[in-house]
């Protein structure tokens, strides 16, 4: 017993069994001492989540698919203008109420109904930290070798069957391994990595950027090369290239409310939020264009991960320059691929596990166990077989869309803003989210529908003879779930209603929970034990 005494996490002593199940100090809404996030942050957030591998490469599916490069620019703008105001409308209720994912989906899927969709979240970003410590060893693989041509020769003992070699495994091991400190950070304190990889990383960017153009004395060939695909086939191109932009922002948007508890004010986490997303994106999309552009005439090919251009930079027998540059770069990317791995994986794993088992888990021990579910899931197999991966990617997506559906039908439009705090950590039966045994059925019951809509177009894009119209339900699966997910639970609650519906939009908390946690500015009396981790 005493062992279990000392796993307990901060908040967690002192309370009943069923409030154990609810509640501990990460899961309170944050105290203002905490709420150091102001708009700047988040912008810096968005400059710093927006620099990375994938983002470099994502205009590459689109011109594959047959557009031009100025029509994947395009998709990629609307596409992350469309993302930048779901996520604006999401994280309203946690900068508001200073509260995370796990909590806030409470209020509409029930105190322990919510479980179901944090645990989907929560794997979700256990397997995308890593791919992205996958593609961050990577360049540190690069790296070493721009210090030390040799590391590229080190002898394989390894067997076949791992899926990987000596040489890669060290190098993802490195990058794990220079990653854990970060996760030691509470949120508040974070964003000072977000800060300093927004300086040095776009730099970085823009030197990569001119150096290629110089190499290539333009350009190069891409910028030339019309679309290959006309009439229907160019606009449904374009439609899946904006929703996969769309999609790949999906787990952000769901999870917003984690970084908006900690903003300053709700208008900080807002219209940043809003317009810094396509501004971003848009731009790191255009340089990795022009880059991937520049390579097909410096080389014959055209290469589009970054990394694999900076390894062939090292071909051959590069000058001391040639390896310092490559060097800078890649060490920027290192600081890239961890700084998009703490913000969108790894935080995001430590809210959501953290709510499933509150008596032993805060947000710093989830993020570590993310950290541990990274090795023991070998991304590297993982990446090998794409296809496979993205339409897992793809399925997600639809899952995720149906939640978010739910969340924002339940914020702006049932109960209209009005909020009652106390009751997300109590499991009294006449709280307002306790519903029915702690599970909400409207919602089950949207999200279910917002699933099934998609479904015959999934089987589809598996492979399976399906009909076309099904096939551009699911491509449009983002809108598709959430405008049925959000219209099926708005008629559930007409003909059933619920507690604290609303007849007009008013953010407050009807409990007065949140006023009283303000003005002592620490959690209640039975949350305040201290514990290291």
């Amino acid at each position: 017993m005493s062992i279990l005494k000392r796993l307990e996490v901060d908040g967690a002593e002192g309370l009943t069994y069923t409030q154990q199940l609810l509640s501990n100090d990460d899961l309170l809404p944050v105290p203002p001492a905490k709420r150091t996030w102001s708009g700047r942050n988040f912008v810096y957030l968005w400059i710093s989540d927006s620099f990375n591998i994938n983002t470099w490469m994502i205009g590459s599916a689109m011109i594959q698919l047959g557009l031009s490069w100025w029509q994947a620019w395009i998709c990629v703008w609307i596409g992350y203008a469309i993302t930048g105001p779901f996520v604006a409308l999401n994280a309203r209720q946690g900068a508001v109420f200073h509260i995370t994912f796990p909590v806030a989906v409470r209020t509409s899927f029930g105190l322990y109904g919510s479980l179901w969709c944090t645990l989907n979240r929560g794997a979700m970003a256990c397997i995308w930290y890593g791919i992205q410590t996958s593609i961050g060893g990577d360049c540190v693989r690069v790296m070493l070798r721009s210090m030390w041509p040799s590391v590229n020769d080190i002898p394989n003992h390894l067997p076949a069957s791992s899926g990987t070699t000596t040489r890669d495994f060290m190098c993802f091991f490195l990058f794990w391994l220079i990653s854990l400190p970060a996760i030691w950070f509470p949120i508040h304190q974070i964003r000072h990595l977000f800060t300093v990889k927004a300086v040095i990383v776009p730099i970085a960017g823009i030197t990569f950027f001119v150096w290629c153009i110089v190499k290539a004395k333009g350009v190069g060939t891409i910028i030339s090369q019309p679309a290959t695909i006309r009439g229907s086939d160019l606009g449904w191109g374009m439609i899946v290239s904006i929703m996969s932009c769309i999609s790949n922002f999906l787990t952000i948007i769901v999870n917003a409310p984690d970084f908006a508890s900690r903003a300053t004010t709700p208008s900080a986490a807002f219209l940043p939020q809003v317009f810094a997303p396509p501004i971003t994106f848009g731009i790191i999309s255009f340089l990795g264009i022009i880059v991937s552009s520049s390579s097909t005439t410096i080389y014959g090919e055209t290469i589009w991960s970054p990394i694999d251009l900076l390894d062939k930079f090292l071909d051959g027998r590069p000058s001391h320059a040639t390896r310092f540059g490559v060097w800078f770069i890649s060490v920027s990317f290192i600081i890239a691929q961890l700084g998009v791995n703490i913000s969108a994986n790894s935080i995001s794993a430590g809210c959501d596990l953290t709510a499933l088992l509150p008596r032993f888990l805060n947000i710093r021990r989830g993020g570590y166990i993310a950290a541990v579910v990274a090795i023991c899931m070998q991304p590297w197999n993982l990446l090998k077989n794409s296809n496979s991966f993205t339409n897992y990617l793809s399925a997600y997506s639809v899952l995720l869309s149906s939640v978010a559906g739910v969340m924002i039908t339940e914020y702006y439009v049932i109960r209209k803003g009005h909020y009652r705090v106390a009751d997300l950590y109590d499991s009294s039966r006449d709280g307002w989210y306790w519903y029915t045994y702690g599970v909400n059925f409207r919602a089950y019951v949207a999200y279910i529908a917002g699933i099934l809509i998609n479904v015959v177009g999934f089987a589809g894009a598996t492979g399976r003879p399906v009909p076309l119209v099904a096939i551009r339900i699911y491509q449009l699966a983002f809108f598709t779930g959430l405008i049925v997910s959000s219209l099926v639970y708005w008629g559930l609650n007409v003909a059933f209603p619920v507690p604290g519906m609303a007849d007009s939009f008013k953010e407050v908390d009807e409990s007065g929970y949140l006023g009283q946690f303000e003005e002592k500015s620490i959690a209640p009396a039975e949350h305040n034990s201290v514990k290291s981790l």
